[in-house]
């Protein structure tokens, strides 16, 4: 094992309140085989008085409790793995979707000096007046309401002091716990741990970035620039940095609250159709989508009925390629061709080490079969969307992250239309989409565009043929050329050519002595004991050695 490197105090607190939690749920064990128990006091070696009334849950929900015991990164690690379908079972998901991030907000936290010391300038150059109360407290930030010196109402966002440090000290332990499990755990080797906390290491560090966060914003609002029925955010990059973001206060109603949309007379039905469908937009004509559009983060303007998302610190990006494949994807779920789901599947997958291709067929045709029998005012978009996930993780296949954004995405935002509207229906909400995309598949400018990108890799093959042909001929000539020819298989024909040939030899040097032995018996040749040539006999003993051994040898061979 490789030699452990001693952590300093704050560490060591972390590790022993670590292990203090994992033993009170019941998986004392991960951290007893690893080098960390060696910086662990052994009087915290000995169990937690809690772990038999914990264990009485299932693993799943003991990790989940696990995660939101040992607070904020931790809760962050489990809200942004509750989407990845790649990398974990179903039944950890559904656990792990049950994380709120219901922080409690900072105690003494002198919000005037944050601000200060991030903006790097006085307070009264910059605003009248900041709530030292939070709207709002995150695992990584707190939302304070503040007014602009020319009487705008802003929020700041301002991430919590010391954030960094205290990610950096978790993620230190988060890696060796990984290691560890992955070591000593054979249950814990098919969630690949390793893999998943260096994963949520680059999510985190993103999320982190606020610059990155502003920027997102700025680009949703142009996608979406002229279009009425949405209200970006304003950003103040003046009074904004890497560590707080200065923006526009919304005063609007959540879509959750249906009563106080019907009380200023907006339609919670027509919010659903119009606020899906510009999430839809987002997906399938813009490839740049909000990727946690819970209740939370939308927002009805009062006044004008415009839908507004917030938070674009998590937004999910789609190739212009990648989104024509899954326009395909669309339509030939919707025409029942499995067997061209399936090749755009691998296509675009990112990992397939699918066992058996007839269950993968059968799986799909399953599941398109039903709901194709299921009228279409019943079909729920998140059931057949969670079945879909199922397969693909029961049949090992990997796509990119940003699918299972996108299928989180669409889940929660049926989730939202059905609450805003209980006879919503997203499947009638995607025939426009789908009509959209047959014609521009089917668009002359399509086909022009698409004919001439062929031409043109043509024209390319037809540019450089003449070189690649000379390269050839110049090789042949100089003698260089190269020809790697590989025999599958060849080593162990070698082999078994080998032992045939070793079996054949020893063979014929049991004959000619079975036969020089006969000689000298026959001819009665001296030396004799009882009558019976010695040299004889001992040829015959040799040749009976001999002929047992490759009689074992060859049993051996095939039982093997």
């Amino acid at each position: 094992m490789a030699a452990f490197k001693i952590p300093k105090q704050k560490e060591i607190q972390r590790y022993i309140t670590l292990f203090n939690v994992l033993a009170k749920y019941g998986f004392e064990d991960v951290l007893v085989q690893s080098g960390i128990a060696k910086v662990i006091p052994k009087s915290y070696l000995g169990g937690h008085p809690d772990t038999k009334e914990n264990l009485s849950f299932s693993t799943y929900a003991r990790i989940r409790m696990v995660l939101e015991e040992l607070g904020p990164t931790y809760v962050k690690l489990g809200q942004i793995f509750s989407n990845r379908e790649d990398m974990l079972p179903p039944g950890l998901i559904k656990e792990l979707e049950k994380l709120q991030d219901h922080v409690p907000q900072l105690k003494n936290f002198d919000v005037q000096k944050a601000i200060e010391t991030a903006l790097n300038m006085d307070l009264l150059d910059c605003f009248l007046s900041i709530d030292p109360e939070p709207l709002a407290a995150a695992s990584l930030a707190q939302v304070h309401r503040a007014r602009l010196l020319n009487g705008e109402e802003v929020v700041l966002k301002i991430q919590r002091p010391d954030i960094e440090d205290v990610i950096e000290s978790d993620l230190l332990i988060m890696r060796q716990v990984a290691k560890a499990l992955e070591k000593h755990s054979p249950q814990a080797q098919a969630f690949q741990p390793v893999r998943i906390i260096a994963s949520f290491e680059q999510s985190i560090h993103e999320e982190l970035q606020f610059l990155r966060e502003m920027d997102n914003t700025e680009k949703f609002a142009k996608n979406f620039e002229g279009n009425e029925m949405i209200h970006v955010p304003k950003v103040h990059r003046q009074f904004s940095t890497n560590r707080i973001i200065c923006m526009e206060f919304i005063d609007g109603i959540k879509v959750s609250e249906t009563d106080r949309l019907r009380a200023a007379n907006i339609d919670p039905s027509a919010v659903a159709k119009v606020g899906v469908d510009l999430y839809l937009t987002q997906v399938l004509e813009h490839g740049f989508f909000h990727a946690d559009p819970h209740p939370g983060n939308i927002f009805v303007l009062p006044h004008t009925g415009q839908i507004c998302f917030l938070d674009f610190g998590m937004m999910g990006t789609i190739m212009p390629n990648d989104k024509e494949a899954l326009g395909d994807l669309l339509l030939y779920f919707l025409r029942k061709n499995v067997k061209k789901i399936i090749h755009l599947l691998d296509k675009i997958a990112i990992k397939t080490e699918i066992p058996d291709h007839k269950k993968l067929e059968q799986d799909l045709y399953e599941l398109i079969e039903g709901v194709s029998n299921t009228s279409i005012q019943n079909i729920q978009l998140g059931d057949v969307l969670n079945r879909f996930k199922t397969v693909l993780y029961e049949n090992k296949i990997v796509l990119p992250h940003y699918v299972y954004m996108l299928i989180r995405g669409l889940i929660i935002i049926e989730g939202v239309g059905r609450k805003l509207d209980p006879t919503f229906n997203m499947t009638a909400n995607l025939e426009p989409y789908t009509s959209a995309i047959v014609r521009r598949r089917f668009s002359l400018k399509r086909l022009f565009k698409k004919n001439l990108d062929r031409f043109q890799d043509i024209n390319d093959l037809v540019d450089t043929l003449p070189d690649d042909i000379n390269s050839i001929l110049k090789k042949i000539k100089d003698g260089k050329l190269v020809v790697v020819h590989e025999h599958k298989g060849l080593k162990e024909f070698q082999t078994a050519t080998s032992k045939s040939v070793n079996r054949l030899v020893f063979a014929v040097i049991i004959a000619a002595l079975s036969i020089g032995s006969s000689i000298l018996v026959v001819a009665q040749m001296p030396p004799l004991v009882n009558g019976i040539p010695l040299l004889g006999a001992i040829g015959f003993i040799v040749s009976a050695i001999l002929g047992f051994y490759i009689v074992i040898s060859i049993f051996r061979n095939d039982e093997s």
